[in-house]
């Protein structure tokens, strides 16, 4: 037990005394986006003991209560801080519920990616020949289109192979795929870029002249000398793959409407914009704003911070 707190002791100094986390107490930008990050997860995460309404319970609900403005408008309710919806339901409730959709997709679509690109770019940049031009063409044929065309055309190939009630239930898996395969160009640039200049050092050939297997000097010795860039590249692409999440989500070929996110919510909402509603696609874009503007605040200071030659 006292080494087990020796050890963490240990650890929690080194970090206080690393130059990221100076770098971190001396940023207000990265410490405020980081406590509305930890906010947002922490709410959308949890979301069924800090909401005060369950959107999605019928019995919860009440038609007579729809369309119900701000809590601080005239015609408002306590109860309702953000107002309701068209159906009755809390809206700063449904977009926590939503925006936990949004994250997932976004975490597990970013997760998808990074690792299918940086395993091209890493195994590419280290065997290099045929192999590696067939890889780096690949990615400059896919960087040619535009991401959020790539995630259509996969999600029309899903809606042309599966019967439509299946791609309602496995809708969530077809977005997590479709933004993934349109996002790994990026990691595999980066790791590739990365691979050319550490398998020339020192400790790459010393691992193969004792006879380390090729699979073990990429994936235990390369891997985490270039994990640094691509952090900062999944930082951001994660603001980038939850926006294209609710792009898709708007044009309506995203997840259901019985299981919204916020993409979900604003194009529902937009139907009442010029109706007087304006609530109800307001605040769910605001959220999305909000988050993503977080997210890539602290992308950019990861960016500075991990290496500082990028720094403006």
């Amino acid at each position: 037990m006292l080494q087990v707190d020796k050890k963490t002791l240990n650890s929690w100094e080194k970090l206080r005394d690393s130059d990221i986390y100076f770098s971190f107490i001396k940023s207000p930008t990265a410490i405020v986006s980081s406590i509305i990050l930890l906010i947002i997860f922490f709410c959308s995460f949890f979301v069924e003991f800090v909401t005060p309404h369950n959107p999605f319970d019928p019995a919860s609900l009440s038609l007579m209560e729809a369309f119900t403005p701000p809590s601080w408008t005239e015609d408002g309710m306590a109860k309702f801080i953000l107002g309701t919806d068209g159906q009755g339901r809390d809206m700063l409730s449904t977009i926590l519920y939503g925006s936990r959709i949004s994250l997932i997709v976004g975490f597990s679509a970013i997760i998808f990616s990074l690792i299918l690109g940086v395993s091209l770019g890493l195994t590419a940049g280290y065997f290099g020949g045929k192999y590696e031009m067939i890889v780096m063409r690949l990615t400059d044929v896919q960087l040619t289109v535009p991401s959020i065309l790539m995630a259509l055309l996969v999600d029309g190939i899903a809606r042309g192979i599966i019967t439509r009630e299946m791609h309602d239930e496995m809708a969530i898996y077809v977005l997590i795929f479709a933004i993934g395969i349109s996002e790994w160009p990026q990691f595999a640039r980066v790791s590739r870029a990365a691979t050319l200049v550490e398998k020339n050092k020192d400790y790459v050939s010393a691992s193969s002249i004792i006879g380390v297997s090729n699979l073990l000097i990429m994936f235990k010795h390369i891997l985490p000398n270039i994990m640094r860039p691509i952090l900062v590249i999944g930082t951001i692409g994660l603001a980038l793959a939850i926006i294209a999440e609710s792009t898709l989500s708007f044009l309506g070929v995203g997840v259901p409407p019985t299981t919204p996110s916020l993409g979900t919510l604003i194009r529902l909402g937009n139907d009442f914009l010029f109706s007087g509603e304006w609530w109800i696609t307001f605040f769910p874009a605001i959220f999305l704003v909000i988050l993503a503007f977080s997210i890539n605040l602290l992308g950019d200071w990861m960016r500075d911070t991990l290496n500082p030659r990028l720094k403006k």
